[in-house]
């Protein structure tokens, strides 16, 4: 941290009050923000250093990624999902203080109950993901909001779609970035525009609904268990500063389909029910069918854009730690293509990028940056 930010980040806790509370680093994830556990007569707080970001290069259509995707480049998003979610009964972390000019905010410390922790130390795998899952029904019977006010005198976060070009930009970079890791260098013309035919078939299949506020990031690394709370606030969420308006099913998908985390194919399909029960309580119009297609589309959708991410992060980052996930990225994609929406992408992995390919592990000693 530079001179200046530790001046800008003591110049904050200072007028929150949090001036001489001792602070301990909290691990992060592959974003650039840092986060610190901050101690003080008894209370706990997180302190989330997030400065803006310039833009990145264009990619396409004099566009970076991040502005076609909808990346927040700000926290102005995050203390708006934030209010919103909390509004509504959620337990997103209650926010102390901000200087969204600055990328600073003073959050709620929920704890460190990950699911992973805690399933690894014997709570029931199936239970919690169930929460979960009630959770994001609950979520999806909201209303969508498009415009949200961020607590402060600024403009308001406007909650961007998450359209057919954003998602096809995010799938893309499987035939670019991992085929550099696999194969040595970008697919060729052909195979780069049957990929774009193939997707082009199928994305639309997804919107079998009215579109809701999806999380994005809706897996275990943010969800948490608060024992102090019951019911659809014993789950924790956090990072939710990508929030987009969206097909439901995306985030039912990011939670059964875990990059991070295997969940069995047992566990995913009672899950799956349980969700789909929950709906059409809600709604008597709620098409199962229909829901199931849109879930593997945007499934396979997730889990390719991942094997890309996972790939750039350690081509473009020098990080290969999340080359271990991409086996698993790979069996949850098998699934997904088997479903009879998805032939059109699953003819395409067959010709080009065999999932049989995907599974093996690769070692990131033996590969060519």
């Amino acid at each position: 941290m530079s001179a200046d930010r530790t001046q800008a980040r003591d110049a904050f806790l200072a007028q929150a009050g949090w001036a001489d509370a001792s602070a301990t680093p909290v691990a992060g994830d592959a974003s650039t923000r840092l986060y610190e556990r901050l101690a003080k007569g008894g209370k706990s707080a997180i302190l989330m250093d997030a400065p803006p970001g310039p833009d990145g290069p264009p990619v396409k259509d004099g566009k970076s990624y991040s502005a076609i995707v909808h990346l927040a480049e700000d926290m102005r998003p995050f203390a708006a999902i934030a209010r919103h979610l909390t509004q509504h009964g959620f337990s997103a972390p209650e926010i102390f203080a901000q200087d969204l000019t600055q990328g600073f905010l003073l959050l709620e410390d929920l704890g460190d109950g990950v699911f992973a922790a805690r399933i690894d130390a014997g709570d029931s795998e199936e239970e919690l993901y169930g929460g979960a899952v009630d959770v994001l029904a609950a979520l999806h019977a909201v209303p969508a909001p498009t415009l949200l006010g961020c607590g402060d005198d600024g403009p308001h976060h406007i909650v961007p779609p998450f359209d057919d070009n954003a998602l096809m930009t995010e799938a893309e970079l499987l035939p670019s970035w991992y085929a550099r890791l696999a194969f040595g260098d970008d697919l060729d013309a052909t195979a780069q525009a049957a990929f774009h035919v193939a997707w082009t078939q199928v994305l639309p299949k997804a919107r079998t609904a009215a579109d809701v506020l999806l999380l994005r990031d809706y897996h275990s690394p943010n969800l948490l268990v608060l024992d102090d709370r019951s019911g659809l606030q014993r789950i924790g969420i956090i990072d939710f500063q990508d929030a987009v308006i969206g097909p439901a099913a995306y985030d039912v998908a990011s939670l059964l389909q875990d990059a991070r985390r295997t969940v069995p194919a047992d566990i995913e399909t009672r899950l799956l029910a349980r969700y789909e029960a929950a709906r059409a309580a809600q709604n008597a119009g709620f098409d199962a069918d229909a829901f199931r297609a849109a879930y593997a589309i945007m499934g396979a959708q997730r889990n390719t854009k991942i094997i890309g991410i996972f790939a750039r992060l350690l081509l473009r980052d020098g990080k290969p730690g999340y080359l271990q996930h991409i086996p698993r990225l790979a069996d949850y994609l098998a699934r997904d293509l088997a479903h009879p929406a998805l032939a059109p992408v699953a003819a395409w992995f067959e010709a080009h990028v065999p999932l049989e390919k995907i599974r093996v592990p690769i070692d990131p000693d033996t590969v060519t940056k």
